[in-house]
């Protein structure tokens, strides 16, 4: 992390702007997140104008979010594997050229229903792979400690932005046409890129070769599912995705069926929504204190719930703005809170992947909620369609009674114990596969702590990348007891020994305090080879891996 912090004191919500790099990077993405939310307001109102149907609108939010279900995972896998700035970098460019075309065609006025959707599908898909790289980029800019405040921070500058720009791109629109709304998106990425090219994060030279990409997506999926809080979470963020995103789906409908309005009334009601959410995330800390992450989640659940069900039901636009001012702020508050647990729950090495994954969970709820309600709308109404999103919230929220979001949680840094062996076989980093044995000795005594332990041991293994874990017990010798498990390749074998965190080491050491044959149990590291004479390895100096 770098060490580079503005020497200016600046204390609550806006504490992770004292430190130089993360403050630039947060102003680069803020600034494309600006102008993406002016277009977001031009491509909604352009489909209500050029289609009658409420699914259509709807597709619009569908759009948007499928590329985030798509490839939130790849992306994820890239933004653990290269370099996160360059990562980002693309994803700005795809950004910029995909939205100058929405302009040249709205200019050319041959945007159809389903060209717009089109497009905005492709300018989805730099969102896509954005997002994994600069989630995962705030863990490495800041401190642990000043990590919730990031995560929140973002969601602060997102919706001070959906404060502001729907509005002013209703404006835009209204007065200046699509095409101008799609031209100063575009030219919001400059600045942006600009910035991103001139961020140099350090580079850490021992790093290990990065995996391939199939690799990467399956360890982070291994990863996931290997991990019981990860799963919890994933299951509130796609439960909130699919039922919050019906009020933001088909507001352009309500605005227009049940107000009456105009571009200019959907911009202002969607800056409500977005200062609802400025304001509570700058009371999100005091929240964080007062009640734990489940009921926290519960409380937020409950209250956008009734707020869709007004704005289900309200004709009245002073009742819709304030229930969105409840939407915009449950939004904040719940997503921010999911995603400091999932960072806080999650190793370094994965932390991209398992934020792409959240997300994939979460844009699979919303993308498919999204066209449901849309198809729901069209046969039951705006009203209908909103009673029945609170409905799956509220249900939401009781999940929490049975798979609750966990309270603590555990440090998971590097443990950095490991040290490369000195082998006396000449091998590569691709030879393998390798096998691993542990021999331990335990008293007859402590033989049942000891299986308790190591089905806990059997998890942290294979969730770190081991394959065909066994546990056996000699037959002659009860007390002694033989680990094994394999790995493909000897990096695959380094990269699972530095993955292992300091919240592993609790187990590591009620493993030890058992063991009685010595001081640590005995490591042997194998390499399979079949019974051939050309396949003979002869003894050779140490690899080194760095």
């Amino acid at each position: 992390m770098p060490d580079e912090v503005n020497t200016r004191r600046i204390s609550g919500p806006f504490a992770p702007l004292a430190y130089t790099p993360f403050r630039s990077l947060w102003l680069a993405v803020q600034g494309g997140n600006f102008g993406l939310l002016i277009q977001a307001v031009a491509a909604a109102w352009m489909m209500a104008v050029m289609t009658n149907s409420a699914s259509m609108v709807a597709l619009v939010q569908t759009a948007t979010t499928l590329p985030l279900m798509l490839f939130s995972l790849p992306a994820g896998a890239i933004a653990d594997s290269f370099q996160r700035n360059r990562v980002m970098v693309t994803a700005h460019c795809m950004l910029f050229g995909f939205s100058l075309l929405l302009a040249l065609f709205a200019w050319l006025d041959m945007l159809t229903p389903w060209l717009l959707l089109s497009l905005t599908f492709l300018v989805g898909c730099g969102t896509a792979l954005n997002q994994p790289s600069w989630q995962a980029s705030v863990g490495d800019l800041l401190p642990r400690d000043q990590l919730p405040a990031g995560v929140t921070l973002n969601a602060v500058g997102f919706n001070a932005s959906r404060s502001i720009a729907p509005a002013i791109g209703g404006i835009i629109v209204g007065t200046l046409g699509v095409m101008a709304a799609f031209v100063i998106n575009a030219l919001l990425y400059i600045p942006a890129i600009t910035i991103l090219l001139r961020w140099k994060p350090e580079r850490n030279p021992n790093a290990l070769p990065p995996e391939t990409l199939g690799s990467a997506i399956s360890s982070g999926l291994r990863y996931f599912a290997m991990s019981p809080n990860l799963e919890r979470i994933g299951l509130r963020g796609f439960l909130f995705g699919s039922s919050s995103v019906c009020v933001m789906a088909l507001l352009p409908f309500v605005t227009r069926e049940h107000l009456k309005g105009d571009a200019t009334t959907y911009g202002i009601l969607l800056g409500c929504f977005g200062m609802g959410a400025v304001a509570a995330a700058l009371m999100s800390g005091r929240l964080r204190s007062m009640f734990t992450p489940e009921r926290y989640i519960r409380l937020m659940m409950t209250l956008y719930a009734a707020a869709a069900l007004v704005v289900g039901a309200s004709t009245s636009l002073l009742f819709t703005a304030a229930s969105l001012l409840v939407c915009g702020a449950c939004w904040t508050l719940c997503f921010s809170r999911l995603n400091v647990s999932l960072q806080l729950a999650t190793s370094r090495w994965v932390v991209g992947r398992a934020l792409a994954i959240y997300q994939t969970l979460v844009f699979t709820g919303a993308t498919t909620g999204s066209w449901l309600w849309g198809v729901f709308a069209d046969t039951q109404g705006a009203g209908g369609a909103l009673a029945a999103s609170a409905v799956l919230m509220l249900a939401g929220a009781a999940v929490g009674f049975i798979y609750p979001i966990p309270s603590g949680m555990l440090d998971f840094d590097p443990l950095n114990q490991f040290r490369e062996p000195k082998l006396a076989l000449d091998i590569s980093p691709r030879s393998g596969p390798i096998r691993i044995a542990v021999e331990y000795r335990i008293r007859e005594q402590d033989t049942d702590t000891f299986l308790e332990i190591m089905e806990e041991r059997k998890r942290i293994r294979r969730r770190d990348g081991a394959r065909h874990w066994t546990l056996a017990r000699d037959l002659e010798h009860p007390d002694c007891w033989i680990e094994t498990f394999h790995c493909s390749t000897w990096l695959d074998y380094v990269r699972f020994s530095h993955r292992i965190t300091k919240a592993d080491e609790d187990v590591l050491k009620r493993i030890r305090a058992l063991h009685s044959g010595g001081d640590l149990p005995t490591i042997r590291r194998m390499i399979e080879r079949p019974t051939v004479r050309h396949d003979t390895i002869s003894p050779k100096p140490p690899l080194n891996m760095h």
